[in-house]
């Protein structure tokens, strides 16, 4: 089945590496000319590099500050003046410290709602104008599963990415009459560099290997195993793509079955 990404403009924020280089490598290999964007040069553009040499697509690199709506409008300029228009948005961002309620101030909780939630909103208010003059676009925002079954040390991450999760329900209502279409994505357990540090201090914590809390943890997955970057990253392209031109305001969770909840 072709998504129908070919020649499509698509943004994908936080594509360095993890979740969103997944997502950019899975859009490029279905013909979509990809903006990404990270906060770390060089990496951004050694990324941007390596995605070109893999796919042959047409990628252009940014570096940017999520929480910075002067950087978010840098990056859409760049993307509009290289490509024309935005035809896709992928919203992306590092989540929050973790902590426990008593850990947290106030800087603390505006810090996370300006790197999380308004990142969200500011990501989506600047490719808007370029989605509604021409009559469609695709927007996907990348959250946690913890927006269905909060973590107890991820608090800061538990409201705030339910804000995002809650923003994209609404604006897919919003903006359907405008063929402007809006998904969540959902990862669980997925092989990327943030879950091996995580093993890691949770075996060293056990007084075990990494092997072992690996396969421990592997075997709490239905499937089997952890996820990879690719498999998160097709769910991603799907999405964004017109072979999902009648979904809108869904959230899809890409975890091996390993979540419990119904809704």
């Amino acid at each position: 089945m072709k998504l129908g990404l070919e020649g499509k403009s698509i943004m994908v924020a936080a594509a360095s590496r993890g979740l969103g280089n997944g997502i950019a490598r899975a859009v490029a290999g279905d013909g979509a000319r990809v903006s990404i964007a990270a906060p770390t040069e060089p990496k951004v553009h050694e990324a941007a590099a390596a995605l070109r040499e893999e796919t042959g697509a047409e990628v252009i690199s940014s570096p940017f500050d999520a929480r910075d709506p002067e950087s978010i409008q840098a990056w859409r300029d760049r993307t509009v003046e290289a490509f024309g228009t935005v035809d896709g948005l992928v919203v992306n961002a590092g989540g929050p410290p973790p902590g426990q309620f008593d850990d947290f101030d106030d800087d603390d909780w505006q810090a996370a709602f300006e790197l999380t939630l308004m990142s969200s909103v500011r990501m989506i208010r600047a490719v808007l104008p370029a989605m509604r003059a021409q009559g469609f676009g695709s927007i996907l925002t990348v959250t946690s599963s913890s927006i269905k079954e909060p973590i107890d040390i991820l608090l800061l991450s538990n409201v705030m990415r339910s804000g995002v999760v809650s923003l994209a329900k609404s604006l897919s209502q919003q903006l359907a009459s405008e063929k402007i279409r809006v998904n969540n994505l959902v990862p669980g357990s997925i092989d990327t560099d943030r879950l091996r540090s995580n093993i890691t201090v949770q075996s060293k914590a056990a007084g075990i290997s990494f092997e072992e809390k690996w396969a421990q943890r592997s075997a709490t997955i239905p499937w089997g195993r952890f996820g990879n970057v690719d498999e998160f990253g097709r769910a991603g392209a799907f999405l964004l793509s017109d072979a999902a031109s009648y979904i809108t305001g869904q959230t899809l969770v890409v975890d091996g079955g390993m979540m419990k909840t119904v809704w």
